[in-house]
């Protein structure tokens, strides 16, 4: 049996300048040197532990990842995430779908957050043209580049715009499928974009003027790993008839792997997971069992690393003294908690906005 499934083609797309926003990054972005709210004891002390950690993992060359959910660039953290690429304290930044589409929306028109419930009740919600047309058709031209997802919208911002191919040089290139399926198939989804939307090959300009604020975009600048992890139906994209899932699959699978490949160089290293309560916990298990996988085969064991974890929720649960908590005590439920409580190393949780321990975070750094 077929079942029937919605076309995209029937909706009422608007124009993303209709959109109410309740952000405007000029007004609400933090600055590196902004003082932070106060910490409690606690999370001061796992600030402290943390910049020690890191200063050890870069002075060895060892990962510093940080990962986070889409609040850390909808609270206008973008130029603190910057400046710690650019002090050389972080070598991988990680974030879900959310988070590539608050910063793109931050760059290209410098604000973002619509109104879900007023978006919904309308019919509305994530139903517009430039972030759902823009965004979707950059994965597909950076599936054809060989890019990864967040790398794909870093090269949009920084360079303003895309490149599109010819339609000869995308027929080649599908025609060669036994030579480079994954290349062939690539150009396939571009060769439909551009039949279906009816896109001139040759230079596509998108500005993009507030781009100073775009992490991604310094990312990219900087040659520095910053992968984007979606979830498919979770963000407004997928709502757009631009929307193609081999495109967010081969650049989706490939930050993955990217991010794998950060995680194999944990070992004396530091993962920060800042407000990312089911993404940032899922990738890691998963790509620290490959990187120990490979490690094990060499006689090697994956054991002295930090994780830092960072989220609101109180708890009252000591993890490194009394291990995971049993299924009837609501900490079992604390998602991050309990996935790098089973990483190994050494974990630490601190509750606090993410705002206040980043910046904290950036002071313990430089004193």
């Amino acid at each position: 049996m077929i079942h029937p499934e919605f076309d995209r083609r029937r909706l009422r797309v608007l124009p993303l300048s209709d959109r109410r926003n309740k952000l405007e990054i000029v007004r609400d972005h933090i600055s590196p040197t902004a003082e932070g709210g106060p910490l409690s004891s606690e999370a001061i002390a796992v600030v402290a532990e943390s910049a020690e950690r890191i200063r050890d993992a870069r002075e060895n060359d060892r990962s510093v990842i940080l990962t986070f959910g889409a609040h850390t660039i909808k609270n206008g953290l973008g130029p603190v995430l910057i400046h710690l690429m650019e002090a050389g304290w972080v070598t991988h930044l990680a974030t879900n779908g959310a988070g590539i589409i608050h910063d793109w929306e931050f760059a290209f028109q410098g604000q973002t957050s619509e109104d879900v419930a007023a978006g919904v009740e309308a019919g509305q919600f994530g139903i517009w043209e430039e972030t759902g047309r823009t965004i979707n058709l950059a994965l597909r031209v950076g599936a054809w580049e060989r890019r990864g997802y967040g790398e794909s919208i870093g090269a949009l911002i920084q360079n303003d715009g895309l490149t599109i191919p010819s339609i000869e040089e995308l027929c080649n290139a599908s025609a060669a499928v036994l030579d480079d399926p994954a290349r062939a198939a690539a150009a396939a989804d571009l060769l439909g974009a551009v039949r279906d939307f009816d896109l001139a090959p040759g230079r596509m300009a998108v500005p993009h003027p507030f781009k100073q604020y775009s992490p991604q975009a310094a990312a990219f600048q900087m040659g520095i790993p910053f992968t984007g992890h979606p979830m498919f139906g979770h963000d407004i994209i997928y709502n757009h008839p631009m929307n193609h899932g081999p495109a967010i699959g081969r650049t989706a699978e490939r930050d993955y792997l990217r991010f794998a490949d950060s995680v194999t160089r944990i070992d004396g290293g530091v993962y920060l997971s800042v407000g990312s309560a089911v993404m940032s916990p899922m990738i890691f298990e998963k790509a620290l069992s490959m990187a120990q996988n490979v490690e094990r085969q060499s006689g090697g064991h994956i054991k002295n690393h930090f994780i830092s974890v960072v989220d609101l929720a109180e708890t009252t649960w000591d993890w490194e003294a009394d291990g995971e908590p049993p299924m009837d005590n609501a900490a079992y439920y604390l998602r991050y908690c309990k996935t790098f409580n089973r990483m190994g190393g050494t974990m630490r949780y601190a509750s606090a906005d993410n705002r206040d321990f980043l910046l904290s975070l950036c002071r313990a750094l430089e004193e």
